[in-house]
């Protein structure tokens, strides 16, 4: 059916213009094409819809109702020209994100309102969830996820732009309560926050810049996956948190948190987003994914 579009365009050119000569002088398509074209679209349709001879030429009364047709559908094509044409200017327009709830809470508040004042025209619609989302089928414009590995899917664009690392902190309140921590294996008899909420027995795994690794067997007091929440427990003094750097900021400028055993670290993930590898990606999700580049970038001094 698509193929017939063509044949519909040429069939308005000629009605509108009141004959084949006077749309082959307005439009440049040859006569004889455009008599091909109409021709093609009775054959098609199997209904007469312009009566014409040497002398006279008129539209059929199905043709009339033909044309009005067709006429939405040219309008409708150049709504859409008209559309792009008016993005390329500004970007403008909904954007629908996926983020995970951690880069929700600590990252899109810093970034997000320069954004906006600078794409006015722009809104975002969030979709704040630890969940892995289906980028395509949910009609995701861009995800942002934090892996240990980043995704290979062939179907996605992949933008990398942080390593994440994490370190463990605690209030200085707690420390002075439960004793200082010189040793990894001290851990094990302190009271750990953790982010992991599936075993009740734990592994703590770190490592050093000497690539030293230390596995602790460990029994956190709190298991949430949310790393916020940990850390307001961790400023709290109700124990010790592994935190994505990023997220103790904050707390350790502020004095809420001191580092716990600096030269040792756990990886937390590769922040990151993708989006779909469709082509004609829209001015709005395009000059998001350049701000986001530009964001980190500066985050991470370069």
């Amino acid at each position: 059916m698509l193929s017939d579009l063509d044949d519909f365009y040429c069939f308005a050119l000629v009605v509108e213009h009141g004959g084949f000569s006077a749309a082959e002088r307005a439009t440049d398509i040859p006569k004889s094409k455009l008599s091909r074209r109409v021709y093609n679209l009775e054959e098609h349709l199997g209904v007469r819809l312009i009566q014409r001879s040497s002398r006279h030429f008129a539209v059929t009364e199905i043709g009339m109702n033909i044309y009005r047709h067709a006429q939405v559908m040219m309008n409708a094509a150049q709504a859409a020209h008209d559309l792009v044409d008016h993005l390329s200017v500004e970007p403008r327009g909904i954007i629908k994100v996926a983020i995970p709830v951690s880069v929700a809470q600590n990252e899109f508040p810093k970034l997000i309102p320069a954004f906006l004042k600078r794409y006015p025209e722009i809104r975002l619609q969030l979709l704040v969830s630890n969940r892995r989302v289906d980028v395509i089928n949910e009609g995701i414009d861009i995800a942002l996820r934090v892996r240990s590995t980043i995704d290979d899917d062939p179907s996605l664009i992949v933008r990398q732009f942080e390593r994440i690392e994490q370190h463990l902190f605690a209030s200085q309140a707690y420390l002075n309560e439960y004793g200082q921590v010189d040793d990894p294996k001290q851990l094990v008899q302190h009271r750990i926050l953790s982010m992991a909420d599936a075993h009740v027995d734990q592994n703590l795994v770190l490592n050093n810049a000497n690539a030293e690794t230390m596995k602790l067997r460990i029994n956190p007091v709190v298991m949430g996956s949310d790393l916020i929440m940990l850390m307001q427990l961790a400023k709290q003094g109700s124990g010790i948190a592994l935190l994505p750097d990023s997220i103790a900021a904050d707390g350790l400028k502020s004095g809420e948190l001191v580092p716990v055993l600096p030269e040792w670290k756990a990886p937390h993930g590769i922040l990151h987003a993708v989006y779909p590898t469709r082509q004609g990606i829209l001015p709005a999700v395009r000059v998001f994914i350049d701000y986001l580049v530009e964001y980190f970038a500066k985050q991470n001094g370069n």
